[in-house]
Order: structure tokens, then sequence, then C-alpha cells
């Protein structure tokens, strides 16, 4: 509950300062950046799926040249 109320006041000072829309538009630019955040930790974790896939096609392909090889 102290939160909200830190939140809220925090609000009010930047709103107290800054005017409304400067204020806003401190907003919109934190709400980019934690979506910005979460796109990336999702491309990150997508990019390790794939490395690992692709690791292990690798395996199974160089397996089955070798199969040729002999």
């Amino acid at each position: 509950m102290l939160l909200l109320y830190l939140i809220v006041l925090t609000f009010l000072v930047l709103v107290a300062i800054g005017g409304y829309d400067a204020t806003m538009r401190l907003v919109a630019y934190a709400d980019l950046q934690v979506r910005y955040a979460i796109i990336r930790l999702k491309s990150k974790i997508l990019m390790i799926r794939m490395h690992r896939r692709l690791m292990k096609d690798r395996e199974q392909l160089l397996k089955e040249f070798a199969g040729h090889d002999q």
C-alpha cells in the first residue's frame, strides 16, 4: 500500500514540476523502454532455442554424413 502512495505522490510531483504533457511523455518513454526490454528478452530466448536446435540438427547431419563415408 505504501508503494502505491509513493507512486501517486511521485506522479503528482512530476505533474507539478514539469506539467501534465511532460509527465505523460515521460510515462510514454518509460512504457516504450519496458516494452523494448521485453522484446529483447524474448528475442534472446528465441536465439538460444534456435542455437540449441541448430546444434542438435548439425550433430545429426554429421552422423549421417559419417555413415555415408564408410
